[in-house]
């Protein structure tokens, strides 16, 4: 089902950029840091896209759990990485 929340995001442009492309991925789905990089038209800014992920204030509504490193190694997520696997793992249950 899809959920509709009212949100206003403060970032920096950038910032705002790697969010509303965030927004795009479907739920149970993943991309990586580097897919959001290219999307946004800055394919050499892998690490600050990271960094804007990792900004993000409202991570449930904008799904930053959705974004994974390319190797598919180290986790990193401001919740722990058994939330996010736990988040990636219900949204393709459903």
């Amino acid at each position: 089902h899809k959920l509709s929340v009212p949100v206003v995001l403060y970032g920096t442009e950038f910032q705002l950029r790697v969010w509303k492309e965030l927004l795009k991925i479907k739920s149970g789905a993943t991309v990586t840091y580097e897919h959001i990089a290219m999307k946004i038209g800055k394919p050499s800014a892998v690490r600050a896209v990271g960094s804007a992920v990792g900004k993000n204030t409202v991570s449930i509504i904008v799904p930053c759990h959705r974004v994974v490193n390319k190797t598919s190694g180290r986790i990193n997520y401001a919740w722990g990485a058994e939330v996010k696997k736990a988040l990636l793992k219900g949204e393709q249950a459903a």
